[in-house]
């Protein structure tokens, strides 16, 4: 293990501005650091990553300290029989014909309604008018709720994103936090209470009425679930939205090809998850010691495994820096079950539940922004930049584009 005070420290400034540039030198000369603000152990070689995925001692006990004071206890926590059965429980609900017939045309309206409110200006901010409004929107709408409560939502998907990524432990960011908690189960126990008197056709009857082998999903269990979805069902798809369109405005003839063949969508998501992924670390615990690059982390120790590190890493990936839909490396066929060559939903037992969710409002998405605005452009002297460390996306992506009426966004 490497312990040389020169590495790369992620909670430094020079970190925050370009990650990617410390990424490389982690990769190549610290692939093992024990960070001892963060009382962790780092990884940021891809096979190093994916073996924290995929190997049963990195377990995801770290979760009781970092997830449960925000959501309660989640599926992320179990394991065993209760996580396969927990997982059965939801994860029919985001795929096959549920996700086609129940909450396509959820995702068809939520995106038409965003788009609309723009598309005949001319003007647009698509990371504040669309990608991070988009898909908590559609998480109220599948579960049912009060559409009046988008605003609610949405502040409430912040704070427990700003709590997920405190790695300096700000005090305040933390209270809101658990804050969030409290006030999220406040809103949600009753509804779900008097849903499972009055079931209907959406996510939470679905949740409320599941049962397998006379296992059914408690208030708790359903309310956790339905903060975990909201957060990570929402960054996701938030931050990826953005990113696409950026990588491939920095692309022309990208996209020009996806303007033209709209199967090559996933292709696009796919490989941004790769280049530029929404959520740059995950954590787990190691339940024994073990040996990984090229040193020993000690049972029980925290191990953040640096996804966007991962994904550029060149003994995986061809010229990992270049944003290339056609890479013969990374197969969008793939990419959205857990035999993805990317690591961006994670691997194995614990692969994203809704990573078909994602893929499904992201090609929506991304067809409809394409359709409503042909000649799409960054504003002018606008460079984007992105932000955040746990979570990476673009702050704001500010485009222009001929108006277009908004009866042809209804029509179509």
């Amino acid at each position: 293990m490497t312990t040389n005070r020169n590495a790369p420290d992620i909670l430094s400034p020079e970190f925050a501005a370009d990650p990617y540039s410390a990424y490389r030198i982690m990769r190549d000369e610290f692939p093992l650091i024990r960070h001892e603000a963060m009382q962790s152990y780092i990884v940021s070689r891809y096979e190093d990553v994916e073996r924290a995925f995929k190997d049963p001692a990195f377990t995801t006990d770290n979760y009781d300290w970092q997830l449960e004071p925000a959501h309660g206890r989640t599926i992320l926590q179990m394991s065993g029989r209760e996580h396969a059965v927990r997982r059965a429980l939801v994860a029919p609900a985001f795929r096959g014909n549920a996700l086609q017939d129940h909450f396509m045309p959820v995702i068809e309206r939520n995106a038409r309604t965003l788009i609309d409110g723009f598309r005949h200006t001319g003007r647009a901010d698509l990371v504040a008018d669309f990608a991070t409004r988009f898909p908590v929107n559609v998480i109220v709408d599948m579960l049912g709720l009060d559409q009046g409560e988008y605003e609610r939502f949405h502040r409430w998907y912040t704070a427990i994103i700003g709590f997920l990524g405190n790695l300096s432990q700000d005090p305040e960011v933390h209270a809101a936090g658990v804050r969030t908690r409290e006030e999220f189960a406040a809103y949600m126990l009753p509804v779900i209470r008097e849903r499972r008197e009055n079931l209907g056709d959406d996510l939470l009857s679905t949740l409320c009425s599941a049962e397998i082998d006379g296992t059914s999903m408690s208030d708790e269990d359903i309310k956790s679930f339905c903060s975990l979805l909201l957060t990570a069902g929402g960054e996701t798809t938030d931050k990826a939205l953005a990113g696409i369109v950026r990588n491939l405005l920095d692309n022309p003839e990208q996209l020009a090809a996806v303007r033209a063949d709209r199967s090559l969508i996933p292709l696009a998501f796919a490989e941004t998850l790769r280049y530029t992924p929404p959520v740059h670390m995950i954590m787990r615990q190691v339940s024994e010691d073990v040996e990984i690059g090229g040193g020993t982390v000690p049972a029980g120790s925290t191990v953040t495994c640096l996804i966007g590190a991962a994904g550029r890493d060149e003994r995986r990936y061809a010229d990992p820096d270049a944003f290339d839909i056609f890479r013969s490396d990374l197969s969008a066929k793939n990419a959205f079950s857990a035999a993805a060559d990317h690591l961006a939903f994670a691997l194995g037992r614990h692969f994203c539940v809704g990573a078909l969710l994602a893929k499904a409002e992201v090609e929506t998405g991304i067809g409809l922004l394409l359709d409503a605005m042909p000649d799409l452009a960054l504003a002018d002297s606008f460079r984007p930049t992105e932000q955040g460390l746990f979570t990476r996306g673009l702050e704001a992506l500010p485009v222009t584009f001929t108006p277009g009426p908004v009866a042809a966004a209804a029509g179509a």
